[in-house]
């Protein structure tokens, strides 16, 4: 056994605020801030989306690799701190992140939960007891040159961006696995449709095209939205003032945090505007959700030409992946698209939460930022995972059925379209509806009208 597992397995303690005193659990790492909110806040679903807790790590270690340039006398207790913090980013300790994600106080129980956590592995690898606060404060020390109202925000961005770019590369990976199968289906004609009525030939390659032509927009939209995430308001403390911050720490912070991140991140020129408004999360949350409606209205278009086998349109074939029913056996369901659509719905109803949670700010903050960023993390996780199962168990498995879908094709009157302009619109509806249960004739006698018309030799 370590002396740093000696440490962690120590009895348990009592910390004292000014409210009173709590007992910390034996080998807790978080303190009495945090055992108070998990407290506060019991039962109200899962902690803390992961990627948010990493991005304000990096904050703090930036911050700390900051001051131990700063503070001389105290370089060795920020060394300390960060050197926890590159523990959690590799993974370590994630279980003493017991915040719930649904709280209140403007993400202040986050905030604590990743200064407690931090300051007690420092005193941990400085050999002292945890909770000895004296040495490395959670406040006084950890947070320093800090406020949960400039650190939330700008983590949330951090974890917004690094999320985008994994769903950029899903979005890009989905397009191109639908136009390789809109060269496969470019010769497979079919019936097109509109408000799910027969309207004119198309091939099942157009359809497909059509469909990546949406993700090269939603590719396009994900691009744009790195920009406006790049402004952070890091150094402006409470309400945005960077008047009370050392600029030695405001711009010795961001630039560390460009180098650990790997961002393109720039202090913003009006701090106080980033801390009391959330727009931008309102506009980046509105673009998921424009991907999610794409993805929803492919899905479900597949869902419709995936239908039967017998009784539908049987104009595809999805890849089968589990068994359909629990009493018809035989039945298989289409369960992937069905998962993106559930998917497009959470989506859509994360958006309308962060929406209200946005226009709730007052002021110089917006106590109900914890939702907007449980919401918009949520939306990016659902998407990514969502995209991809997409494209590898029903885009790239997905074949064709020629057959059926030139026997609906010829069965018909898809091509009646193209009299219209010869014989006119209402002659050729009149015809069409001198057979209504026979489109072969009604074709047959719209072929004879049009020869009728031709000169005679």
């Amino acid at each position: 056994m370590t002396e740093t597992d000696k440490t962690l397995t120590a009895q348990p303690r009592t910390e004292k605020d000014s409210l009173g005193e709590v007992l910390i659990p034996a080998g807790a790492l978080y303190g009495i801030q945090s055992f108070r909110a998990k407290n506060n806040f019991p039962d109200l679903g899962q902690t803390v989306n992961f990627n948010l807790i990493k991005a304000i790590i990096q904050i703090k270690k930036a911050a700390a690799v900051t001051l131990a340039e700063l503070v001389p006398d105290k370089a060795q207790v920020f060394r300390a701190v960060a050197a926890g913090a590159d523990e959690i980013l590799a993974g370590q300790w994630r279980e003493m992140f017991i915040v719930p994600a649904i709280q209140g106080g403007a993400g202040t129980s986050t905030n604590m939960n990743c200064n407690e956590v931090l300051a007690n592995l420092a005193l941990d690898r400085l050999g002292l007891p945890l909770g000895s606060y004296a040495t490395c404060h959670p406040l006084d020390d950890v947070n320093r040159g800090q406020s949960t109202n400039d650190v939330y925000p700008t983590a949330l961005r951090i974890a917004a961006i690094a999320l985008l770019r994994d769903l950029s590369q899903a979005a890009a990976n989905l397009q191109e696995a639908l136009q390789e199968k809109e060269n496969e289906f470019a010769k497979v004609f079919k019936l097109g449709r509109t408000e799910l009525m027969d309207a004119v030939p198309v091939t099942l390659g157009e359809e497909f095209g059509a469909y990546a032509q949406a993700l090269a927009r939603d590719r396009w939209r994900l691009y744009k939205m790195e920009e406006r995430l790049r402004e952070i308001n890091l150094g402006g403390e409470a309400v945005g003032l960077t008047d009370r911050s050392n600029k030695l720490f405001r711009f010795g912070v961001v630039e560390k945090l460009r180098q650990y991140t790997g961002m393109g991140l720039a202090a913003a020129e009006y701090p106080m505007d980033i801390t009391q408004n959330n727009d931008v999360f309102v506009e980046v949350s509105g673009l998921l959700r424009a991907m999610a409606v794409n993805l929803k209205k492919i899905s479900g278009d597949l869902r419709l030409m995936n239908s039967g086998p017998y009784g539908g349109l049987g104009e595809i074939r999805l890849a089968p992946q589990q068994m359909g029913s629990t009493i018809m056996p035989g039945k298989v369901n289409p369960v992937i698209p069905e998962m993106v659509i559930c998917a497009a719905f959470k989506v859509m109803a994360n958006d309308l939460a962060l929406t209200m949670a946005a226009g709730e700010g007052e002021f110089e903050l917006n106590a109900f930022v914890p939702v907007i960023a449980e919401s918009l993390l949520e939306s990016f996780e659902l998407l990514i995972k969502a995209t991809n199962l997409f494209r590898v168990k029903a885009i790239q498995t997905v074949t064709a059925a020629p057959e059926r879908c030139q026997e609906l094709l010829a069965g018909s009157l898809a091509k009646a379209a193209g009299f219209a302009p010869i014989l006119g619109y209402d002659r050729v509806s009149q015809i069409i509806a001198n057979h209504p249960q026979n489109p072969a004739e009604a074709l047959s006698e719209l072929d004879a009208a049009i020869k009728a018309q031709e000169p005679q030799p």
